[in-house]
C-alpha cells in the first residue's frame, strides 16, 4: 500500500484551540487537521477508520500489533477475543478525545464520520478532516462555514453523544465479530471509553470535578445506544481522603492476563483493593 502523509496542517478551525491544549497536557496524543484538499494518510503504521469499520485486512493487520504487544508485555498468548477489546480500547479512548475534548474546552462539537479520520498509535496521531461542528448561540463560531447552533447546554450534550455514536458505531460493527460481544456489550465499552479518557484529560488539566460532574450529565444511563452512566462515586482513604473512582460497564478482559491484578474501576475490584491502589497511585 502506497504512504500517504500529511502535507501540511490547516488552522485556525473551530477546534484547533482544544487540540493544541489537548496536546500541551498530553503530549502523547497529536491532532492533525487536514485541509480540504489534503488525503487521509494512509501506510507506515497509519490506518484509515473507515479500513478498521469493514473488519477485513486492515484490521487485521491492526490487531496483529496487539496481539504482539502482549507477547512482548505479558509473555504469553491472549485469546482473539481479548486481543480485539485491547485494540478496540486503544483506538476508541483517543478517538472520543476528537469530539469531547472541544466540547469541554470551548463548547463545540466537532463531527467525524469515520471516513474522516486516519489513526497512527505508535505515534500518538490522529488525522482528521474538521468540516462540521455544533456550538451555542453566544459562540463567535457560530457564524462560521459548517457551524450548527444548538439552544443549550442540554442540546449540545445530545450533539456528543450523537457525535460519537456516529463515528465509534461503524468502528464496533468492524470489531463486534473479533470481540465476540453483542452490541450491548459494545455500547457499554463505547460509554467507558467516553468517560475514562475525558476524566484522564480532566485531572492533566487540573479540573477532574468539573469532568466529572459534565461526565455525569452526558451520560446519565438513560442515552441509548450507550449503556451505563458515567457511575461516579468517592471512596475513604486511610487518612480520610476522599478517593474518586467509578464502575465500569464493561470489563476490559485484562484479568485473563492478570487475574490477580485487576483494573482499579473494574466490576471485580472490591473497595478495599480500590482504596490500596488508589492510595498508592496518590503517593507515587
Amino acid at each position: 500500500m502506497p504512504l500517504i502523509t500529511p502535507a501540511h496542517t490547516a488552522t485556525d478551525t473551530a477546534v484547533s484551540a482544544a487540540y493544541a491544549r489537548l496536546t500541551e497536557v498530553f503530549p502523547s496524543l497529536r491532532i492533525i487537521e487536514l485541509a480540504p484538499e489534503e488525503q487521509l494518510p494512509e501506510g507506515a503504521g497509519w490506518v484509515r477508520s473507515a479500513r478498521l469499520a469493514e473488519g477485513g485486512a486492515a484490521l487485521d493487520t491492526f490487531l496483529a500489533w496487539d496481539n504482539a504487544q502482549v507477547l512482548k508485555d505479558y509473555g504469553m498468548q491472549a485469546r482473539p477475543d481479548v486481543v480485539a477489546s485491547f485494540g478496540l480500547h486503544r483506538y476508541a479512548w483517543p478517538a472520543c478525545l476528537l469530539i469531547t475534548a472541544p466540547w469541554f474546552l470551548q463548547r463545540r462539537v466537532p463531527r467525524f464520520p469515520a471516513a474522516h479520520v486516519s489513526f497512527q498509535r505508535a505515534l500518538g496521531r490522529m488525522a482528521v478532516h474538521v468540516t462540521e461542528f455544533s456550538c451555542l448561540p453566544d459562540d463567535p463560531a457560530a457564524r462560521l462555514p459548517g457551524a450548527h447552533v444548538v439552544p443549550d447546554e442540554a442540546a449540545l450534550r445530545a450533539e456528543v453523544r450523537s457525535a460519537v455514536a456516529e463515528h465509534l458505531g461503524p468502528v464496533l460493527t468492524g470489531f463486534g465479530p473479533r470481540m465476540r460481544r453483542g452490541p450491548r456489550a459494545l455500547w457499554g465499552m463505547a460509554t467507558d471509553e467516553i468517560v475514562e479518557s475525558l476524566w484522564y484529560i480532566g485531572h492533566l488539566l487540573g479540573e477532574e470535578r468539573r469532568a466529572m460532574t459534565e461526565l455525569e450529565e452526558l451520560l446519565p444511563g438513560t442515552t441509548k445506544p450507550y449503556v451505563g452512566k458515567a457511575a461516579f462515586r468517592e471512596l475513604t482513604g486511610p487518612g480520610g481522603e476522599l478517593l474518586p473512582t467509578r464502575d465500569r460497564a464493561s470489563c476490559c478482559l485484562f484479568y485473563t492476563l492478570r487475574p490477580e491484578d485487576t483494573c482499579v474501576t473494574c466490576p471485580r475490584t472490591c473497595d478495599a483493593d480500590r482504596i490500596t491502589k488508589l492510595t498508592a497511585t496518590a503517593a507515587a
